[in-house]
């Protein structure tokens, strides 16, 4: 069976920090950060609102441009590392908050990188089982809430987001997915994660005083290991599929920084017209970014029927991981 994407949506939070609030609040300095990361601003979420409010914004969305009730959908997953609760599953929370009764949910986590993963999982279920129709499949993020604001190194880096993709089963052989890659290296897990709050590191008072509750980077360490991931990843699909560079209509990659946005695009021979970006409003929405990026082209009408898509992606774990769609 076929599978198609019927509907996008995005949701932004009012709130925009830019990099001169920043300036008052690190050690930092607007071309600081324009010139390492090419982020102006970010989007904040409210005090009273959650990851899973995020992602029933971006669900609307997509709901309404596919035509789909929620009462039709049948699976609902969320790609986060900001969870509402460590449980129940902030699908769930989605789904009763949307009203899908019929859908079952649950959570994805692979860092930035999940949004891939959860495409590569929904396109497995629509295609071996004929009971599912429609599966939405949602990145989240509340990444403020997880954010060390007196880390100079990663405060500028995150904002918040949530994006949802409508995929459906289709009948008619024209599968709009074509080629996908993933992969992981636990070897890393130290140099991108949330070190306390799990069960290897339970929260205590102590480990509250350390701010051990927030991201940790190694931010050179990474950039190196992301662009060889991503490149790699989309140099097997493209070659697996046949393609040059010169096919691709858009390469969507995960929105870290603009720096590792130009290698990537540079390594590919993929001119940066062809690099969709819009890192420099958000920042790193971690899960939610890919999608962000392909709401915002299907409503600005930038993409077309049968151009070539090439997402790629790279996060904590490590993962990493491209697919290559043809819309």
């Amino acid at each position: 069976m076929s599978v198609k994407i019927a509907g996008t949506g995005s949701y932004m939070p009012e709130k925009i920090l830019t990099n001169a609030d920043l300036e008052k609040m690190v050690d930092t300095t607007d071309e600081w950060i324009s010139t390492r990361t090419g982020i102006k601003e970010r989007r904040i979420a409210a005090e009273n609102e959650c990851t899973s409010d995020l992602a029933f914004n971006a669900a609307l969305k997509a709901l309404e441009m596919a035509g789909v009730k929620p009462e039709e959908l049948d699976i609902i997953s969320v790609a986060s590392i900001s969870h509402d609760k460590v449980f129940p599953s902030t699908a769930c929370v989605v789904q009763r908050k949307l009203g899908a009764k019929n859908a079952f949910c649950f959570d994805l986590q692979a860092a930035c990188s999940g949004l891939l993963y959860s495409l590569e999982v929904a396109c497995a279920m629509l295609r071996s089982n004929l009971h599912y129709k429609n599966y939405l499949v949602i990145g989240a993020e509340k990444l403020s809430s997880i954010t060390d604001w007196e880390d100079r190194s990663t405060c500028v880096l995150f904002g918040d987001g949530a994006s949802a993709l409508l995929l459906q089963r289709c009948p008619d052989n024209d599968d709009r997915f074509l080629a996908s890659k993933l992969g992981s290296d636990g070897n890393y897990t130290d140099i991108l994660h949330l070190p306390a709050g799990g069960s290897a590191m339970p929260t205590t008072h102590e480990t509250i005083d350390q701010r051990l509750h927030y991201l940790k980077m190694g931010g050179q360490e990474v950039f190196k290991l992301a662009v060889n991931a991503m490149v790699g990843a989309c140099k097997d699909i493209m070659k697996e599929v046949g393609l040059e560079p010169s096919d691709i209509r858009w390469l969507v990659p995960h929105q870290a920084n603009y720096r590792i946005l130009k290698a990537v695009a540079t390594r590919l021979k993929i001119p940066e017209d062809n690099v969709y970006m819009n890192v420099d409003k958000y920042g790193n929405t971690s899960a939610a970014s890919i999608g962000i990026c392909i709401d915002e082209m299907v409503r600005k009408e930038q993409v077309k029927r049968g151009d070539y898509i090439l997402l790629t992606a790279f996060g904590g774990g490590l993962t990493w991981g491209a697919m290559l769609l043809r819309w």
